[in-house]
C-alpha cells in the first residue's frame, strides 16, 4: 500500500468512473453495483457517506458508509450504529490493501464523530468476504440482516 491512498467525494466529474467500477464476476452476487449504492446515498442523505477510493489518480474502489442509524428501525433510538454499508474493490485491484484502507478510513470517521464501534454485514459462504472482515478484527454479533451476517469492530 502506498502513501497516495485517499478518499474522494463523488462529484459530476468522477461519477462515470465511480459507476464503472466492477468487482470480480464471481463476486457480483455479493455486493450491489456502485450505481445502486449512489442511488441509496441520494435517498438517505443524512446518513450515507459515499466515497471513491483512489491510489494516486486511479480509482480503485468505492465505499458507502452510514452514520448514526437506528439499527433495529423501531424508533426507540436505543441501538444507534455507524459502519460500512458497501465496499467494492475493483476486480484488478483486490489484494493490495485497498479494502483495509477503506475500513480504516471509515473507522477513523466514526471515531471523529464520537463512535466506538463499526458495524458491517457480509454474505456468509466460501465466496464471501468473511475472512477479510474477520482478519481485520470484526467479530460476528450473532445477528443477521436478511441473509447476511452482522459483524462489529470495536474502535476503543
Amino acid at each position: 500500500m502506498t502513501s497516495t491512498l485517499r478518499l474522494a467525494k463523488i462529484t459530476p466529474d468522477n461519477f462515470d468512473v465511480a459507476i464503472g467500477l466492477r468487482v470480480r464476476p464471481e463476486q457480483e452476487h455479493l455486493v450491489a453495483p456502485v450505481v445502486k449504492s449512489l442511488a441509496e446515498a441520494y435517498v438517505h442523505p443524512g446518513i450515507a457517506w459515499p466515497r471513491l477510493i483512489h491510489d494516486g489518480d486511479r480509482a480503485v474502489g468505492f465505499l458507502l458508509a452510514f452514520f448514526d442509524i437506528d439499527w433495529p428501525g423501531d424508533g426507540t433510538g436505543t441501538d444507534i450504529r455507524s459502519g460500512l454499508w458497501r465496499l467494492n474493490i475493483a476486480a484488478g485491484e483486490q489484494g493490495r490493501g485497498y479494502g483495509r484502507f477503506a475500513v480504516e478510513s471509515v473507522a477513523a470517521e466514526i471515531r471523529r464523530r464520537g463512535g466506538t464501534r463499526l458495524t458491517t454485514t457480509w454474505h456468509p459462504g466460501k465466496d464471501g468476504p468473511e475472512g477479510f472482515y474477520l482478519g481485520l478484527g470484526f467479530r460476528p454479533t450473532g445477528e443477521t440482516s436478511g441473509s447476511e451476517t452482522v459483524g462489529e469492530l470495536s474502535l476503543h
